[in-house]
C-alpha cells in the first residue's frame, strides 16, 4: 500500500468483532487512531517506542504494539483490544493475588518506577472495584499518596 504524505484516508476495520471506520493521515499511529478517532481508550499510550507494552493489541491474530504501526497500514484488518477481553461487563479478576498481578503486568516495562507500587495500586484498585463483602476497609489498604514527581509525570502524560 502506498502512503501519500498528508492525505487522510478512510480506514475500515473490525475491532472486537464490530465494524469501525474513521479517517487517518498517513503519519497517524494506530494507538492514536484507536483512542482519538474511534474512542477505544483501553489501548494506552506509554513509551511511544514499543518498549512498555501499554499499547499492545492483537492484529490479525498476532500480538503487536500499536505505537509502532500507522493506522493506514491496518485498513481491512481484524483487531482485538483490551475492551474485547471483557466477559460482559467483567474485565478483571475482582481479587487477584500478587502472583496474578505480576503475571498480568509481566509484558510491560516500567521506566519510571519500581513494580512494587504498581502491584500495590492494582491490588487497591481491584479491592475498590470488587463487589463489597462488607463496609469495612480491606486490611492493609490505605489511601494512595502520589509523590510530587508522580503527579508531575501524570500531568505530562495527560497533556499528550
Amino acid at each position: 500500500m502506498e502512503l501519500v504524505a498528508g492525505t487522510p484516508r478512510q480506514i475500515s476495520l473490525t475491532i472486537n468483532g464490530q465494524k469501525y471506520s474513521g479517517r487517518a493521515e498517513p503519519r497517524t499511529l494506530l494507538t492514536y487512531f484507536l483512542r482519538d478517532e474511534l474512542g477505544l481508550t483501553g489501548t494506552h499510550i506509554g513509551c511511544i517506542v514499543g518498549k512498555c507494552g501499554a499499547c499492545s493489541i492483537i492484529l490479525d491474530g498476532k500480538l503487536v504494539k500499536s505505537c509502532l504501526i500507522f493506522a493506514q497500514q491496518v485498513d481491512g484488518a481484524e483487531i482485538l483490544t483490551v475492551e474485547g477481553l471483557a466477559e460482559g461487563s467483567k474485565l478483571h479478576n475482582p481479587r487477584p493475588s500478587e502472583k496474578e498481578i505480576r503475571e498480568g503486568i509481566s509484558g510491560n516495562l516500567c521506566m519510571c518506577t519500581g513494580y512494587v507500587n504498581i502491584v500495590k495500586s492494582v491490588k487497591a484498585a481491584a479491592e475498590r472495584m470488587a463487589p463489597a463483602k462488607s463496609n469495612a476497609r480491606p486490611s492493609g489498604l490505605r489511601p494512595l499518596k502520589l509523590s510530587r514527581r508522580s503527579s508531575q509525570v501524570s500531568q505530562l502524560r495527560e497533556r499528550r
